[in-house]
């Protein structure tokens, strides 16, 4: 099953099993069912539970807050992570606080669908991740899953158990095929996944990032380097647990981030396994992550923008001390994305 085939389907389960679970946003209804992930839903259940939106993100998220206020599960989805700045009040200041303002008798269940991802020039404001930001927030659930069988998992736990929650979606992701449990079940939040397992240089990474660092350990396989990948799946809980565990065995940490550096993802899982114990570091550990500019629009310059393989290789290298001329990574150019029309 491709990806969005895994969330359509995550979908179409939980609101055959749920009258109130519900989906909106710009585009949800069109031909092409955005990237084909809502496909069929409007077909199968009708015009009330699956509709189109109007632009303004910050009403319509307040809309489906009251509806979950009276125990509807609404489902809302941006096609671009950027434009949902514009909700952050309703996301951050109610959805993320509502339980604990009334201690805990109620909360503010709503599963937010946010694509994001690189390519075809779009330029600083439509190729944004930020899911750091949305990690930083206590009350809220963020996952940014690599395969269909955790992005199904994910949403199926995120509608089952209740309060707000942030799925990041990659769109370079949507293609990428696996297999997928049947049915319904729950992949939990806060568990990473192990990869690969390996004894040199620990990698740990999310999302599309994680197929890129896939081509890494390959590389450096075959060159005779162990290298661990951890897919972390969910960022709010973060599982710093096994990411310490595996640096407690390799002595060594590559974080690999799609998103910026400062105040990321990135820095958090390096601070939280030095406090837990730095002597377990044998050499400083690494971050590859976006250059500290917005995105350009050129898609030449993006070439140079975004890490990928060539740059994991070398980080874990340089952990290794040793030269990154060594490998000759084949990374090879990505088929040209064109949007979703």
């Amino acid at each position: 099953m491709k990806y969005f085939e895994a969330i359509r389907e995550a979908q179409a389960l939980m609101m055959r099993k749920d009258p109130g679970v519900f989906i909106c946003g710009l585009g949800v209804p069109d031909p092409k069912g955005v990237f084909g992930s809502t496909l069929g839903l409007k077909e199968e259940f009708g015009a009330k539970r699956v509709f189109d939106t109007p632009a303004s993100e910050n009403g319509t998220l307040g809309l489906l807050l009251g509806a979950s206020l009276q125990g509807m599960r609404p489902i809302m989805l941006n096609q671009r992570v950027d434009f949902f700045l514009l909700a952050l009040d309703q996301l951050i200041n109610h959805a993320a606080k509502w339980k604990y303002m009334f201690g805990g008798s109620q909360e503010m269940s709503v599963l937010v669908r946010l694509i994001v991802g690189k390519g075809w020039g779009q330029g600083p404001q439509h190729s944004q991740s930020m899911h750091g930001l949305f990690a930083h927030i206590p009350g809220l659930k963020v996952a940014a899953p690599a395969t269909p069988a955790d992005i199904k998992g994910l949403m199926i736990s995120a509608l089952e158990d209740g309060g707000p929650t942030v799925m990041i979606e990659h769109r370079r992701l949507y293609d990428e095929a696996g297999d997928v449990p049947a049915g319904i079940y729950r992949t939990p939040f806060g568990k990473a996944r192990l990869v690969t397992e390996g004894r040199d240089v620990t990698i740990v990474a999310s999302s599309q990032m994680v197929i890129e660092s896939v081509k890494a350990v390959k590389a450096l396989a075959d060159a005779g380097i162990s290298a661990e990948l951890i897919d972390l799946r969910s960022l709010r809980p973060l599982d710093t647990a096994t990411v310490a565990a595996s640096v407690g065995k390799t002595g060594r940490l590559v974080v690999v981030d799609g998103d910026w550096g400062p105040c990321g993802v990135s820095g958090e899982l390096i601070a939280a396994v030095a406090e837990k114990d730095p002597s377990v570091f044998k050499s400083a550990p690494v971050r590859v992550v976006w250059p500290d500019m917005p995105c350009p629009t050129s898609v030449a310059a993006e070439e140079m923008f975004y890490p990928a393989a060539r740059e994991i290789v070398a980080a874990a290298l340089r952990t290794l001390g040793k030269d990154s001329s060594v490998i000759n990574v084949q990374a090879g150019k990505p088929a040209l994305f064109t949007g979703p029309f």
